[in-house]
Formats: C-alpha cells, sequence, structure tokens
C-alpha cells in the first residue's frame, strides 16, 4: 500500500504553536494549493489543505515562516472518527507532515 502525498503551497496565516496534555508540540497549518488550470473566468484556483506538523517540524515552521511562505511538504492521509454532542460519528481526514521544507527566501518571508 502507498500513502504519500507531496504538496506545494502558501500558508494562508502565520503559524502558531500548540502542546498536547503530555508536552508535544504541534502545528495547525492550512496552505493554498494553486490548481494547474484556470477557471471559466481564466483565473487560477487554489485548493487549501489543512496539514498537521508535529515536534521539530512543527517548531522550525512557526519559528522560521509567517504568512505568505511557500512550504514543501511530504506527509500522508489520516483518517479518523469520533461521536459528536449529538451522538453522531462523526469521520475526519487529516494530512500529517513527515517532511517540510522552506522554499521561501528569507526576504520573501
Amino acid at each position: 500500500m502507498i500513502n504519500q502525498l507531496v504538496l506545494v503551497g502558501r500558508l494562508t496565516k502565520d503559524p502558531e504553536l500548540r502542546y498536547t496534555n503530555e508536552g508535544i508540540p504541534f502545528s495547525h497549518v492550512t496552505l493554498a494549493v494553486s490548481r494547474h488550470y484556470r477557471n471559466s473566468d481564466g483565473e487560477v484556483e487554489a485548493d487549501f489543505v489543512n496539514v498537521t506538523l508535529w515536534k521539530k517540524q512543527a517548531e522550525n515552521t512557526v519559528s522560521y515562516c509567517k504568512k505568505g511562505a511557500l512550504i514543501g511538504v511530504t506527509g500522508k492521509v489520516q483518517s479518523r472518527s469520533f461521536e459528536n454532542q449529538q451522538q453522531q460519528r462523526v469521520y475526519v481526514t487529516d494530512i500529517v507532515a513527515d517532511y517540510v521544507k522552506f522554499l521561501s527566501s528569507k526576504r520573501e518571508m
């Protein structure tokens, strides 16, 4: 089985570092990833992909990147489910980064 993806996009806001109850650092970021074609109005659309970064990847991204920074991510798709307050089963698909590469120059960030 193969579960690997590669994304290159721009951060939609400044990343923030958070911690689990066990003290593990993480960050949720959103990447704006341009599509490779134009719509009927001639505009290039983008997909907004939520990505979770863990440990050093999260710490480094928060330290060195700001909104608009171009980054590359390799990672995997994970799905999970939980029961909400209305006792309904909710399914969620997450992108979890294995590796992050900063592609903007320091002047661009």
